[in-house]
């Protein structure tokens, strides 16, 4: 019996400069989450906003 995939890989991009710094994996069971987290900008070098975009 095959697994249902019930996770999905999205990108987490800097509001201030654009760039997808990282690669999370989030629950997409009942419609992806709009989350936004503060994570560190490598090209700001300093803690930004960062919000989901799918590749």
């Amino acid at each position: 019996m095959a697994r249902s995939n019930k996770r999905e890989y999205v990108w987490l991009e800097c509001k201030e400069c654009g760039d997808r710094n990282y690669r999370t994996e989030v629950n997409v069971q009942g419609g992806t989450p709009k989350i936004e987290l503060q994570k560190f900008c490598k090209r700001e070098r300093k803690r930004t906003t960062h919000k989901i975009r799918r590749k």
